[in-house]
C-alpha cells in the first residue's frame, strides 16, 4: 500500500463511525463530522471542486445536507454512507416546533441555526444573528418554537450596493475597528456599514429583550468576527451553529 493509499485508508475508518454535516452556503461549505454531539472535526471550502475531492475518500456512518446550492447534491452522492444519507428540506421533521408560515419558502441555514440555538439553549428563548453574504435574524421562543424573523444585506452586499447604485463612491472592504466619525469616502463608507450594522444588530436584540427578559442572543456567520467584541457582553459566539443545528436534525431522524 503506498502513502497516500494509507492516507486515505487511515480517513475512511476514521469517519466510518461518525456523522457528518453539510452546510453549503452561498458563499462557502463547510463540512463538521460528528460523534454524537460533539463536533470532533471541521472543514470549509471555497469550491464545489474542493468538497468533491474531499468527500472523494471518505465514509461516515449518516450525512445530512443543508443547501442553498443545488450543485451540491450530486458531490454529496459520492460519499459511502453506512447509514442514512438525507437532505434538508421544509418536509424533514426537526427538533423543534416551526411556526412559519411559509416553510416551503424557509431557507434550510436559517432553520438549522434555529434547531442549533435550542440544541445549546433548550429551556430559553433564543436571537440567533447569522452574518453571512445576508444578515439572518431567528427567534426562537422558550417553548422551542421558532417563529421567524428578519433578513437583511450582509456586508459585501452593503459596500457593493452602494458602489453599484452611484457614479462615483468606491469599493470599499470590512474593517473590525471602523471610525465613527469617517475623515474619507472610504472610512465614511466603512462607518456607514459597520457601525450601521453594529447599530443595527444592537437595536434589533434589545427590541427582542422587552419581551423577552434574558433571551439568548447567538452570533455565528463567517463575518461574525467583525463584531463577536463590538457587541454587548451578553452575546453567544457559536461559529459552528449551522452545522450543531443540521447534526441535531440528523440525529433527532436517526434515532425516531
Amino acid at each position: 500500500m503506498n502513502y497516500c493509499s494509507h492516507i486515505l485508508t487511515h480517513v475512511f475508518h476514521s469517519f466510518a463511525l461518525m456523522n457528518m454535516a453539510i452546510d453549503a452556503g452561498n458563499s462557502l461549505t463547510k463540512i463538521g463530522i460528528f460523534e454524537g454531539e460533539q463536533l470532533k472535526e471541521r472543514k470549509v471550502f471555497a469550491s464545489i471542486e474542493d468538497v468533491e475531492h474531499f468527500v472523494a475518500g471518505v465514509s461516515v456512518a449518516n450525512l445530512i445536507l443543508g443547501s442553498v446550492a443545488a450543485q451540491h447534491t450530486d458531490v454529496v452522492g459520492q460519499l459511502r454512507v453506512t447509514g442514512v444519507r438525507m437532505t434538508l428540506t421544509h418536509a424533514l421533521p426537526v427538533p423543534i416546533t416551526n411556526a412559519y408560515a411559509t416553510p416551503e419558502t424557509l431557507g434550510v441555514d436559517r432553520l438549522a441555526a434555529a434547531c442549533g440555538a435550542r440544541l445549546r439553549f433548550p429551556e430559553e428563548a433564543s436571537l440567533v444573528i447569522d452574518i453571512g453574504t445576508c444578515i439572518n435574524y431567528e427567534f426562537i421562543d422558550a417553548h422551542g418554537t421558532y417563529r421567524g424573523g428578519a433578513i437583511s444585506p450582509g456586508i459585501t452586499m452593503r459596500f457593493q450596493s452602494m458602489h453599484q447604485f452611484t457614479h462615483r463612491l468606491p469599493v470599499s472592504a470590512a474593517l473590525q475597528d471602523a471610525p465613527l466619525t469617517g475623515s474619507s469616502t472610504v472610512s465614511c463608507l466603512q462607518s456607514g456599514v459597520m457601525n450601521g450594522l453594529l447599530a443595527e444588530m444592537e437595536g434589533i436584540a434589545d427590541r427582542y429583550r422587552i419581551d423577552n427578559p434574558g433571551i439568548r442572543v447567538i452570533l455565528t456567520g463567517g463575518d461574525a468576527h467583525f463584531f463577536e467584541i463590538l457587541m454587548k457582553p451578553s452575546i453567544f459566539v457559536a461559529p459552528d451553529l449551522v452545522l450543531e443545528g443540521l447534526n441535531s436534525i440528523l440525529m433527532h431522524n436517526v434515532n425516531r
